[in-house]
């Protein structure tokens, strides 16, 4: 088990946090808005700075790689590269949409063992990011950007329960009506659930590189379009 620093900045949220063998032992949040310039910074100081005045040293730094906002990201992973270089260790990449899942399978019994997930992050308008998981988290469907219709999910409402969830989701409440749909409110992405999938990827010996590593920012697309619209 590794001692990991983790930083997340693709929403509005800005978070990090520090997990040792998978237990978080440094967390700090500001949900308050984007200033991510400043509080990002000054939460990793203090994340550092606990972690030498506890004598605990760093095994890797990850951070969100998103889709999610350009400026956010931008500093999230700046600031990451950074630390990794400066310490020498790894730069771990986590994908944002995963990351949202964390907390839905940690501390949600109550969803059925055979539902998916369908993480989405807001673009404009009725157009999200989003991506299709299973309990395991493995991919059902890669991330698309979508124009959501009450159609946009059906052959997944079809098959049974689908949980819905991220920053994109409350603006789909009325639009998809199905029997099958689960709303979940007040789920965001933390640097504190990002050492599962951290510990995961560090193992397997996925290290992004420090010099070349880009995020996926949220950007103009060309959606998904609804098949009637096609």
């Amino acid at each position: 088990m590794a001692t990991i620093l983790s930083i997340e900045t693709s929403t509005n949220v800005c978070s990090v946090a520090v997990a040792q063998d998978n237990h978080v032992i440094f967390r700090n949040e500001d949900y308050e808005g984007p200033s991510h310039a400043v509080q990002c910074g000054l939460f990793v100081e203090e994340a550092l700075s606990f972690a030498e005045s506890h004598a605990i040293p760093l095994d890797a730094v990850a951070v969100s790689e998103g889709p999610g906002s350009y400026t956010g990201l931008r500093i999230g992973v700046s600031m990451a590269k950074g630390v990794a270089y400066g310490r020498n260790v790894p730069l771990i990449a986590i994908p944002t949409l995963q990351l949202l899942c964390v907390p839905v399978l940690l501390y949600h019994e109550e969803i059925p063992e055979n539902a998916l997930y369908i993480p989405m992050l807001d673009a404009r308008r009725m157009e999200v990011y989003s991506a299709v998981y299973d309990r395991s988290l493995r991919e059902v469907r890669g991330i698309q950007a979508d124009i959501v219709t009450g159609e946009t999910y059906q052959e997944y409402l079809d098959r049974g329960p689908v949980v819905f969830f991220g920053n994109g989701s409350g603006k789909c409440k009325d639009v998809i009506n199905h029997p099958n749909a689960i709303f979940l409110d007040g789920i965001a992405p933390l640097a504190c659930n990002a050492a599962p999938l951290a510990e995961q990827r560090l193992r397997r010996g996925e290290i992004a590189s420090t010099a070349y590593f880009e995020p996926f920012y949220l950007k103009e697309f060309q959606a998904t379009k609804p098949k009637n619209l096609l």
